[in-house]
């Protein structure tokens, strides 16, 4: 069974150094491209630099995402990248660095299951669910950069993963992604 490490890469470069050789999969966030919205909604001072570094350094660890004949992930980086309103995530300056200072190949899962809920709902640029022109701008973004490997939520997901906990089961257990069939290196 691979170990997979869920972080939101602003993880400390010693801490990965020390995983090197135990972790097989990576799977960080990349959630700003700017470091005044990453403090002013994550209280995360430099957040790009420091989870630049540390997606980097797991790239170097696990490389490109490595899949078993079953379809399974067995080694790699998947970068996940939360679609925004009003390009909050920073999805251009994310996806240049992905495509040229990681790599071309590089693993991505674009999600689209944005939902304002808590204090989100108070906050103006953050107040609603993302819009079908954002959404394509991001997904026109990966063929900018030509980022072709990994999975694209729909744009309804945000219904689909927000769990309503009043339910005994919370989760329906939908998946809503598309797969390119060529990710298998």
């Amino acid at each position: 069974m691979p170990l997979v490490y869920n972080t939101n890469a602003y993880d400390d470069i010693e801490t990965l150094e020390l995983l090197d050789g135990i972790i097989d999969i990576y799977l960080p966030d990349i959630k700003y491209a700017d470091d005044l919205t990453a403090i002013k909604y994550s209280q995360a001072r430099d957040y790009t630099q420091i989870s630049r570094i540390a997606i980097k350094e797991m790239y170097r660890q696990a490389g490109i995402l490595q899949m078993d004949e079953n379809g399974l992930a067995r080694r790699g980086l998947i970068v996940r990248h939360l679609i925004l309103p009003n390009d909050m995530a920073g999805g251009e300056d994310s996806f240049r660095f992905l495509a040229e200072e990681v790599s071309r190949k590089v693993t991505i899962s674009v999600m689209a299951q944005y939902y304002p809920t808590n204090k989100a709902e108070l906050i103006p640029l953050l107040s609603r669910k993302i819009r079908f022109s954002e959404y394509t701008a991001v997904l026109d973004l990966l063929d900018k950069y030509g980022l072709e490997n990994g999975w694209i939520q729909e744009l309804e997901s945000s219904e689909t993963y927000c769990p309503d906990f009043t339910r005994e089961a919370p989760f329906d257990g939908s998946t809503l992604l598309t797969i390119n069939p060529e990710l298998v290196e």
